[in-house]
């Protein structure tokens, strides 16, 4: 255990109550934490901030007679926040059949008359004898955040979420079933309208927090600190990261701005096993994980989850405005916003979106389809990946995809991993039709495309990957994009009318936009591959491509 458990001693009169703790203290300060109390409505409130913050109490001694409320009616309350805790009552010779009484009515575990003098005979033997039990039995809570609140629900996959995405660990407690979280909600006097809520580790509550709240909670930075910046890098996928080693490490003032976590669309890959110099594979977490600590080292600064909104010019300066109203001044920016995963628009499915229905979430609502049957929606190497991580935890894993197989859209070895893993099977030319549920997903009616028939199945949760479109919309118009949507660079412009806005003599570097000192990398520039290992590269030639115009700026 990191931290010691606690004895807590309760006693109106200060000198017993003094007495009692050093008797206390000189035995057992070794291995326990002592903490001692005059009031037991004080001792109370104590306790439930103990039990917030997930310390755990070996024993309570407390007085019986108090003028507050009996010691027999305290360890009685008490018992109801710490069940297996040890209780033991302070008690007077003229008490004694009350006592005696109470460990049956109250299953108190002991009683020690006043004075307990010698302590070595008297006191120690009857505190050890409670304790060896109490180790006996004890099992340690988690020591970290933990996240209370209903199952399915789409508040509480947001936080699951965004904590999993921030690489936070935490405890996902189930009020439906969980002891702990309903003990948590009666210590705490909380309702339904409550939850979910986060419980921090210092035993703060944080009811229903947007992700704003808990990154200003978990020690987030939250405003930039430069004036101005060399390069500010506007999403933290792998292109972006990379961006940012590659920035820091140069010496250049750069700032990271990411709306959700980092890692992108690629943090949520359970398992990318085709990146160089990862022969076993690696998560996108774990990707994800190694960047941000790399670019960390080196001095970056990262903002997240901030959006940028806006991008204006002042002279050859850019002014970024973020979602909070806050201003960024930068000489050069690199767009690394990737691309977010298009959604199903099918019947019954917006609604439960976070309450069964997922958009790359397989890491995150894994465990809770536990034994049940999940479908994948999608014939990429995304999907495969979050089949491969569901065919871990569900009892039945089926692949809905539209074409025959699956060879066109996805890379050989995860067909073959697919194909030998006898929990996921492939259902070809079907499309869901219709998502049944009322406050999370129930069933879907699946329908093949060929013979049109329709049939339906029970559905724990369905997790859609079915490509992905530019997080674009918000680019000032000055920079090209494709029809679809990808922003434009380098020789790609040529023959398009940009020069309205260029300004420059020469022609834009190889990934520069439409706009000078503007550079775009990975997945949300034209004409890129979608793989992690061309945006990495991609990410660390925009840097090379920044030095090149701040020695013009």
């Amino acid at each position: 255990m990191d931290k010691k458990p606690i004895l807590l001693l309760v006693d109106d009169d200060p000198q017993v109550l003094q007495a009692v703790k050093r008797d206390m203290r000189n035995q057992y300060k070794k291995d326990y934490k002592i903490l001692a109390t005059d009031s037991a409505n004080e001792a109370l409130d104590l306790v439930t901030e103990l039990r917030n913050k997930g310390d755990e109490i070996a024993l309570f001694l407390s007085d019986q007679r108090m003028p507050e409320m009996q010691g027999v009616d305290f360890l009685e309350k008490v018992k109801a926040v710490y069940p297996s805790a040890g209780r033991v009552l302070l008690t007077a010779y003229s008490d004694t059949d009350a006592a005696i009484k109470s460990i049956n009515a109250a299953q108190i575990d002991y009683y020690l008359l006043k004075p307990w003098d010698p302590p070595e005979e008297k006191l120690y033997p009857v505190i050890d004898d409670i304790l060896s039990e109490w180790h006996a039995k004890f099992q340690p809570t988690f020591k970290g955040i933990r996240v209370m609140g209903y199952p399915f629900s789409k508040l509480s996959h947001d936080i699951k979420d965004f904590l999993a995405a921030n690489l936070i660990p935490y405890q996902w407690l189930d009020v439906t079933k969980d002891e702990e979280a309903q003990q948590l909600v009666a210590n705490n006097n909380l309702t339904s309208a409550d939850l979910p809520v986060v419980v921090m580790e210092d035993g703060n509550i944080i009811r229903q927090p947007a992700p704003t709240e808990l990154a200003s909670n978990l020690g987030f930075h939250e405003k930039a600190k430069e004036e101005v910046y060399d390069v500010v890098i506007i999403g933290a996928g792998p292109a972006g990261l990379a961006a940012a080693v590659y920035g820091g490490s140069e010496g250049l003032k750069t700032l990271l701005i990411e709306k959700k976590a980092p890692g992108g669309q690629a943090g949520t890959s359970s398992r990318i096993e085709n990146y160089l110099g990862f022969p076993k594979g690696l998560s996108g977490q774990d990707l994800a994980r190694r960047a941000i600590t790399q670019a960390t080292r080196f001095g970056i600064e990262f903002l997240n989850p901030k959006s940028v909104h806006k991008i204006e010019f002042v002279d050859k300066y850019k002014v970024l405005t973020l979602d909070s109203g806050e201003t960024v001044k930068t000489k050069s920016v690199v767009l690394t916003t990737g691309v977010d995963y298009r959604k199903l628009m099918t019947e019954g499915l917006p609604e439960l979106t976070g309450a069964g229905v997922y958009y790359g979430a397989a890491t995150t609502e894994a465990n809770a389809c536990k034994d049940s049957h999940v479908f994948v929606v999608g014939g990429g190497n995304s999907a495969g990946q979050g089949a491969m991580y569901l065919s871990q935890f569900s009892k039945q894993v089926s692949i809905l995809i539209r074409r025959e197989d699956l060879s066109s859209t996805m890379s050989q070895y995860l067909i073959d991993q697919i194909a030998a893993t006898p929990n996921i099977d492939l259902k070809p030319f079907t499309q869901i039709v219709k998502g049944i549920g009322e406050e999370k997903l129930e069933s879907l009616v699946l329908e093949n495309m060929k013979t049109n028939e329709q049939e339906t199945y029970d559905a724990r949760a369905v997790f859609i990957f079915i490509g992905a479109k530019p997080y674009t919309d918000w680019l000032p118009e000055n920079v090209n994009k494709d029809e679809k949507g990808f922003v434009i660079t380098g020789r790609d412009l040529n023959g398009l009318d940009f020069k309205k806005y260029w300004k420059e003599d020469r022609d834009p570097f190889l990934l520069e936009t439409s706009v000078s000192g503007i550079f775009a990398a990975g997945d949300v520039r034209s004409g890129a591959m979608n793989r992690v290992a061309s945006a990495v590269g991609e990410g660390a030639m925009s840097i090379s491509l920044v030095h090149k115009y701040l020695s013009e700026f």
